[in-house]
């Protein structure tokens, strides 16, 4: 009921589907539902309680903790993002999400929660950062992310702003139609950068990149931005390297980029989760040691519950288990793009490819990172690694589509009754 009261301070009774016309309606819903959708998402999110415990178990064990309290709090989260948020989403009309008042609001809430991150660290520094960034704001029983809500946000933000420019990103026209978009997300990544969430930013300016570029701008300006992009990042990865500046090198991240290229000179000054994500990986082999029986979650791989929980599953569940857990996410991530390929409106196609992006996005990040392809960004694996707000804000998404997905179905129903 979380989403139906905050809902209600914008609409009115009759706009949410609560009163027995609506019951009907999502019973009509739920014919619908796109199980290539909903099985690989539920099947992710028990793996992942399971992995979770698996993988925290031994070190809450050292420390006096009971084995099963990130297994069962994982558990809770799932439940809770399940039928607090998932459900409601499901059930509401998709007009909703569609109008300027909620999509304003979402996008406000976003962004003063991360300007509040920003005002935690002027005021308190160091004291509130985590692993070097000041991402989280404890609120007790969870510690929220505001990174996770403003993905989201961005999402539906942008859904709602380029459909409403459809027909209109054409030469001449591009950059009067894109520039307050583009201006407001800007805004928001330099409010995460801010943290600093090199990773955080990157998935945002994917999600933008993306939506822009399927919403009706030139296949070739769209790939100059790309190779623009690339060069530019490339251009400043590689002159950090050459110029090693002082007044980086203490830094957290900067030392975590150094270790991405040399972790085992390193492994004493943070190359040791890279170190240990490899031999995790080594000892699995294909079919793994055992669950429960990971070596290097016992202490030698720092929080093997998080973003380097797929080096404790290949090494449990082995190299063909890992790939079946990647497998399941790229077949979620494609049928969540299949349904905005076949949809009739510009702003659910838009949904499903903003989620698609951040799926996907946050997937590359993590393998890489545990793969030593890419620097290591604190990105989670979707629905496998520990974290509330991260599966509370990915199953709205994987509601949202299902929505979408249950709409554009009964949608051609009716066509074809009607013909």
């Amino acid at each position: 009921m979380t989403v139906f009261c905050f809902l209600k301070k914008f609409y009115n009774e009759k706009d949410i589907i609560l009163h027995k016309k609506g019951t009907a309606r999502v019973r009509q819903k739920i014919h619908y539902l796109n199980y290539h959708i909903l099985i690989p998402y539920l099947l992710l999110v028990v793996f992942g309680i399971i992995m979770v415990y698996s993988s925290s178990s031994d070190i809450l064990l050292v420390n006096g903790f009971k084995p099963a309290t990130y297994g069962i709090r994982q558990a809770i989260y799932a439940l809770v993002a399940f039928f607090g948020f998932g459900v409601p989403i499901f059930a509401l009309k998709i007009d909703v999400f569609k109008s300027r008042k909620f999509v304003v609001w979402f996008f406000m809430i976003s962004c003063a929660l991360l300007a509040f991150l920003v005002v935690m660290k002027i005021f308190k520094g160091s004291s509130a950062a985590v692993n070097g960034a000041v991402g989280w704001i404890n609120l007790g029983f969870i510690n929220l992310q505001p990174l996770e809500v403003a993905k989201f946000a961005l999402v539906i933000y942008l859904a709602y702003v380029l459909d409403r420019r459809d027909g209109k990103l054409v030469k001449g026209q591009i950059v009067q139609n894109l520039s307050h978009p583009a201006i407001l997300s800007a805004v928001m990544m330099c409010l995460v950068i801010v943290e600093p969430d090199f990773g955080g930013t990157a998935i945002l300016f994917m999600i933008v990149l993306v939506m822009f570029s399927v919403s009706g701008v030139p296949t070739s300006i769209a790939l100059r931005w790309l190779l623009g992009i690339i060069v530019i990042v490339a251009a400043v990865v590689v002159l950090i390297i050459i110029w090693n500046p002082k007044f980086l090198q203490e830094s957290y991240q900067f030392q975590r980029l150094m270790s991405f290229l040399h972790p085992f000179e390193l492994e004493k000054k943070g190359g040791a989760q890279l170190v240990n994500s490899y031999y995790a990986i080594h000892n699995g082999g294909l079919v793994g040691v055992g669950l429960g029986n990971s070596m290097q979650k016992r202490g030698y791989l720092p929080e093997p519950y998080t973003d380097f929980i797929l080096s404790i599953a290949a090494e449990e569940i082995g190299t063909l288990g890992a790939i079946a857990i990647l497998g399941l996410l790229f077949y979620l991530m494609w049928s969540i793009m299949e349904v905005g390929l076949y949809a009739t409106s510009q702003f659910n196609a838009l949904v499903c490819f903003g989620v698609t992006t951040i799926l996907f996005t946050e997937t590359i990040f993590n393998v890489g990172a545990v793969l030593g392809l890419l620097p290591i960004t604190g990105v989670t694996l979707p629905f496998i690694s520990y974290g509330g707000s991260s599966m509370i804000v990915l199953t709205s998404c994987v509601a949202l589509v299902l929505n979408i997905s249950a709409n554009e179905k009964i949608k051609k129903h009716m066509e074809e009754s009607v013909a």
